[in-house]
């Protein structure tokens, strides 16, 4: 209740993150999380995908947390805070949006939100996405993404999730303030969302339930989905991709054979795809070769 009433105060006068404000304890959770022998994994995969010279140059950034004990995430990351064009992947923040909506009794859960929320994600939807932002209101998700307790969109952070034109043709109605993009995204930002979502802190632990529902079952079969479905045909993943030109990007929850981790790439260049669907294959071994923490969970 005091995390709802605090968001709605704050979506009420239009606040966003000051510049000195704290980060909230979940950011502060991943960034203490970093794991040194994750990040040397990380990059030595990278490596062996001929990857890293496309980190150095900014076209690739990648986010891994393992999330198999959730109370202590192990994170990794290349380019993490460097924020893209990301296509389809912002359609999440309205996802998060519309739920806060619903959780304020803005918005009803019927069978018909449902199934728009659930194309919007699963096909992608660009109608859905665009008739959700009407439903939920422009303004409000970026205010939202950049409220001070959630904080998905921070200029301290170099952006993150952003959210300021509708799918499909037209003009941005709110471009980013760091970078000017109408669809963006940072590989860490993208990583605390699920982070929330994995851990029950996005709206309540019940809706959080529900938006990971929608994640899941993806009907485009691309990037990480075509690779690691080939390689691990078992694994269940909650998924949201973007793809425009050359811009490319995944993200995913992803469950099998007792663990859990949250696999994020970001990219721009016209074989990013490819990238993605080998990158995972590899992201997957690394959390695969780490024996399962029984404790605590």
């Amino acid at each position: 209740m005091i995390r709802r009433l605090l968001i709605a105060a704050a979506l009420a006068t239009g606040l966003s993150a000051t510049a000195n404000a704290a980060l909230p304890a979940d950011a502060d959770t991943l960034r203490n999380a970093n794991d040194p022998d994750l990040q040397a994994s990380l990059e030595a995969r990278l490596g062996e995908l001929s990857l890293d010279s496309r980190v150095a140059a900014g076209q690739l950034s990648v986010a891994l947390v393992d999330v198999t004990d959730p109370e202590r995430p192990r994170f990794a990351h290349v380019n993490g805070d460097e924020m893209l064009y990301a296509a389809s992947l912002p359609k999440i923040a309205i996802l998060f949006a519309a739920f806060q909506r619903i959780d304020e009794g803005k918005l009803v859960l019927d069978e018909e939100t449902r199934d728009l929320m659930t194309r919007m994600i699963r096909q992608s939807s660009n109608s859905a996405a665009t008739e959700m932002i009407h439903r939920v209101g422009r303004d409000y998700i970026n205010d939202l993404l950049r409220s001070p307790e959630y904080r998905l969109y921070d200029e301290e952070l170099n952006g993150g999730l952003w959210v300021g034109k509708e799918y499909g043709r037209g003009s941005a109605y709110m471009r980013d303030p760091l970078h000017n993009l109408s669809h963006g995204a940072t590989a860490f930002q993208v990583a605390r969302f699920y982070y929330l979502l994995e851990t029950g802190q996005l709206v309540s632990p019940e809706l959080s339930r529900e938006m990971k529902a929608i994640l899941g079952d993806p009907a485009i079969s691309h990037k990480f989905v075509g690779g690691l479905l080939a390689a691990v045909p078992g694994a269940s993943i909650y998924r949201k991709s973007g793809t425009w030109r050359d811009w490319h990007a995944d993200s995913a929850i992803i469950e099998h054979d007792g663990h859990t981790y949250i696999a994020v790439a970001l990219a721009q260049n016209p074989r990013g795809g490819e990238w993605m669907e080998q990158l995972i294959v590899e992201l997957d071994g690394i959390i695969m070769e780490t024996p399962v923490r029984t404790a605590g969970l």
